[in-house]
């Protein structure tokens, strides 16, 4: 993996990877998980890659890219409306680049990235078992999509580590999203500094210091807020109503664990 970019090519691909594609003028990445034999599983907001249920969707979905009006004879169409889906490797890309999103990286190395969604500290679990979470999720669904909650780079970080977020009101594993709400963040949490120095440098190195700290405190691999949830206990338990989904209208709440 180099220090700018996780590029890489389609020869180097194997199943288990999670991959992701950037959007046009670089607005969102699409993620989604690599299983072999040219196929991705990807998480999206009924058939369509982001989506927020709001006007935001008007930005949202100009930026991505332009689709055929002829169904691809090498992808599965949506099950069950629940919005996971299959989808060949060229598709997915949507004439794209291919990047590989890489686990277990150095603090140092995350912190480096500049935008968030790229990478992260925390540990993958074996390729063979991430498959399999890929297609059990393929057929029974990962709950209610979220832009900024529960969206495919979330789909995609738990079929690599099984990690689920438990406490209500807290911010999802996207690291893009955390990047999006981080940026501004940082700006406001600077401010204060105008009373303490008019230095334009200073107060730059502290809204980039609050965005990194940020970043790195929302990882999923530095949460402490996470447990591990087997993809089948997952399905159970939101079929039971022990995970609460809530279907997003101007905002909405991450899936979430609740215990007894």
């Amino acid at each position: 993996m180099g220090l700018l970019s996780n590029r890489i090519g389609k020869e180097s691909l194997k199943p288990g990877d999670h991959i992701y594609s950037w959007r046009t003028a670089y607005i969102y990445a699409h993620h989604g998980i690599y299983i072999g034999d040219d196929k991705v599983v990807h998480f999206t907001r009924r058939g369509q890659e982001v989506g927020t249920g709001t006007v935001l969707d008007v930005l949202l979905l100009s930026s991505g890219p332009a689709r055929s009006t002829v169904p691809c004879p090498n992808c599965t169409m949506q099950q069950d409306g629940h919005g996971v889906i299959l989808s060949c490797l060229n598709c997915f890309l949507a004439g794209g680049i291919l990047y590989r999103f890489e686990y277990t990286v150095s603090p140092a190395l995350f912190l480096a990235k500049v935008r968030g969604g790229t990478c992260t500290l925390a540990v993958s679990d074996s390729n063979d078992i991430v498959v399999h979470r890929a297609k059990y999720l393929l057929e029974n669904g990962f709950g209610c999509y979220n832009v900024f909650k529960n969206n495919c780079e979330d789909f995609a970080i738990y079929c690599k580590t099984s990690l689920l977020i438990v406490d209500q009101g807290t911010m999802g594993q996207s690291g893009q999203a955390v990047s999006i709400i981080g940026g501004p963040l940082a700006a406001v949490l600077s401010t204060p500094m105008r009373l303490v120095t008019t230095n334009i440098y200073g107060m730059a190195a502290t809204a980039v210091g609050v965005y990194c700290a940020s970043r790195y405190a929302a990882d999923i691999g530095m949460r402490r807020d996470v447990v591990k949830v087997s993809a089948e206990d997952l399905t159970r338990r939101l079929a039971t109503g022990l995970l609460q989904v809530i279907e997003p209208q101007i905002s909405a709440a991450p899936i979430q664990a609740t215990y007894s």
